[in-house]
């Protein structure tokens, strides 16, 4: 693990420095103070005490700017969706690492435990839980692809997030980042057989109207994603959630039908073609192999046909909000859990099987 770096427990450790990589300090944020601090004491929203942060836009838009693209594994990763899709696009990227999160301080290696894997010269070599933040090589020259494109990619922190969350600020502000992209999947009751359901929001007014989203109406537990768009926001920087639906049936394994819609919308939202690779047929092949599990399992067949009849009703041209209401209703009946919907199963059903009652 690299050391700290001068600016001390407040800052990623780097492979680079964690300042501006043309020397120049870091932006301020309102109020004069230069770091943002979230640690025990600081404001609730990221900036400093009494301060006013601005809220504002690039005078060209949120997506002409430089933006950052984050994922964690985790709470947030459903179905390794978000991360597997940031994966895919820092393959095709020409960037390099900035900076690395401390991990000694955020994880606990008894829940994110370390994997030994086997290098390319054939060494057994332990590789840590932590957050890797990279950005494009400056040094390669004029690129018309790519060029604004930060990653930042780990795992989600098992404690310290305000101070964690401090460091991922101070980068963004270090590199002069104008707009962030959170990207997470979560299990839903939503069938394997039709098209992977993803929905963007954002906090930011000016965000909404220039990608025409909605702002989100979620009240309940946040990740660490919720954090950082809160401090982000807070700091002047606007940010855009994207969320892919994951069935919930199959949650015990990658989705790659997931990560292909998040890589779809992210090549929609930033303008970059993306190589799709394997993912296609990876896509496919899960789809065809939870469809022999249901062909060998009649309430497993039965309690999909029931997603499926209710996703169509809300997919339909002509349904209508009354109309979506009820079909819900209905399908929360057939369920049989009383509409509680904390996604455990009715009857003798395990969550894992909700298909399965008396």
């Amino acid at each position: 693990m690299s050391q700290r770096t001068a600016a001390g427990a407040g800052a990623f450790t780097g492979a680079q420095s964690t300042g501006r990589r043309n020397g120049s300090p870091p932006p301020r944020l309102a109020g004069g103070d230069e770091r943002l601090s979230l640690t025990d004491g600081a404001a609730p929203c990221g900036g400093p005490e009494g301060s006013e942060v601005p809220i504002t836009v690039t005078d060209n838009g949120f997506l002409r700017g430089r933006l950052l693209l984050v994922a964690f594994e985790g709470w947030n990763d459903a179905g390794e969706a978000a991360t597997g899709a940031l994966k895919v696009l820092k393959e095709q990227l020409d960037v390099i690492v900035i900076s690395e999160v401390d991990a000694e301080e955020y994880f606990d290696f008894q829940f994110n435990r370390p994997n030994v894997v086997v290098d390319d010269d054939g060494k057994r070599v332990l590789e840590w839980p932590g957050a890797t933040f990279s950005g494009p090589d400056v040094t390669a020259g004029d690129r018309s692809d790519g060029s604004n494109v930060y990653l930042l990619i780990g795992s989600e922190p098992s404690r310290n997030w305000r101070s964690f969350t401090a460091e991922v600020m101070n980068t963004v502000l270090a590199e002069e980042i104008t707009g962030i992209v959170l990207l997470g999947a979560m299990l839903a009751d939503v069938p394997h057989t039709r098209p992977i359901s993803v929905f963007s929001t954002s906090e930011n007014p000016l965000v909404r109207s220039e990608l025409d989203i909605e702002r989100s109406t979620y009240e309940g537990p946040v990740g660490i994603l919720s954090v950082i768009a809160d401090a982000a926001e807070s700091a002047g920087v606007p940010t855009v959630s994207i969320w892919a639906s994951v069935p919930h049936y199959v949650h015990n394994a990658p989705s790659p039908k997931a990560t292909l819609a998040l890589v779809e919308k992210i090549e929609e939202l930033i303008g970059l073609p993306i190589e799709r690779g394997e993912l296609i047929d990876e896509s496919t092949a899960w789809e065809s192999g939870i469809d022999a599990l249901a062909g060998e399992d009649d309430d497993m067949a039965a309690y999909i046909r029931q997603l499926e009849q209710a996703r169509d009703t809300v997919d339909s041209p002509e349904a209508s909000g009354e109309a979506i209401a009820q079909e819900f209703e209905r399908y929360l009946r057939k369920r049989g859990d009383g509409g509680r919907g904390d996604g455990r199963a009715g009857g003798d059903g395990r969550p894992d099987e909700p298909w399965r009652r008396d």
